[in-house]
């Protein structure tokens, strides 16, 4: 992850705008400007972590914003802890040294990106492992169902936690859907058109969750099939067919998976299972911060 993009920093930057953290009233009153202190960032569960550059950006432009750089600022963390380890309850993620000012400003924009972030990548490894323990080579994936304009950290934490990233926008391969069946002239229309006026490289996915809609994209020739809200048991089935009659076909599958069901569905041979409630339904995990002045 860049932490110093261009579309990173404007997502973090307008993070500390809406907490107006340049122009904390409560720390402006109470702290001594002068004062530095110590934050040190503690795990109150078990996790993987995910973001831990997010720190020092914030830190840097909580400077910009306040016109008050947090000079000297050091963010360290134990050369074993980075973004993908998994941590346990009680476990220092990383230690900040500071102007008091810039840590208790910035503090709670770090702990919220933060614990989302390892939100999302411990749950995407639980699935890892659910899969992995089948021995199958089924990748899980994501979906673009992110929350809007954070896309980037979502499928990043997504691959901390062990995942990969499906498509990243709109532009970024072509799925055709259920909705572009029905308004497109139904599947075996679209699928064409999609063959036909393809890029250079790019893959044709097309989604079915009938077996009509299957033998259609197996006849207009599809390149990827997406079995949608399928049970196992169809989707056993439904690999085997595809296996031998569109053998340079990717499986993925979708919809009705959770971590009860997850194995099962790897244990059919797809080679993708995406998930959206890797990013629509993570819970953020415990993470907390406790500040201490620096002696002198």
């Amino acid at each position: 992850m860049d932490w110093k993009s261009r579309r990173i920093t404007a997502l973090l930057e307008a993070a500390l705008i809406e907490d107006k953290a340049a122009i904390d009233v409560t720390t402006v009153l109470t702290i001594d400007p002068g004062l530095r202190a110590t934050g040190t960032i503690v795990a109150k569960q078990g996790c993987v972590v995910a973001g831990i550059g997010c720190i020092s950006a914030f830190l840097s432009l909580y400077g910009k914003l306040s016109g008050r750089p947090a000079s000297r600022f050091e963010v360290v963390s134990h050369p074993e802890i980075f973004d993908g380890v998994h941590v346990k309850k009680g476990q220092a993620i990383a230690v900040i040294r500071a102007n008091a000012a810039s840590i208790l400003s910035t503090e709670r924009v770090i702990l919220n990106l933060m614990q989302r972030m390892s939100g999302i990548a411990t749950l995407t490894n639980e699935y890892v492992k659910e899969v992995a323990a089948t021995k199958s080579k089924t990748i899980i994936l994501d979906t673009r169902k992110t929350i809007p304009g954070l896309r980037a950290l979502d499928k990043y934490a997504v691959s901390c936690g062990g995942g990969t990233n499906h498509r990243l926008d709109l532009q970024d391969g072509i799925l055709i859907k259920n909705n572009h069946i029905s308004l497109g002239g139904g599947l075996p229309a679209v699928l064409a058109r999609a063959l036909a006026g393809r890029k250079p490289g790019q893959i044709v996915q097309v989604e079915v969750g009938t077996q009509a809609e299957l033998d259609q994209a197996i006849a207009g020739g599809a390149e990827s099939v997406l079995l949608d809200n399928m049970t196992p048991k169809e989707v056993k089935k439904a690999v085997k067919r595809l296996r031998r009659e569109l053998p340079k076909a990717t499986i993925e599958v979708s919809g009705g998976v959770d971590l009860k069901t997850v194995r099962d569905y790897a244990k059919t041979g797809v080679d993708f299972i995406s998930v959206g409630a890797l990013t629509h339904s993570a819970t953020a995990v415990d993470l907390s911060m406790k500040i201490t002045a620096d002696l002198l």
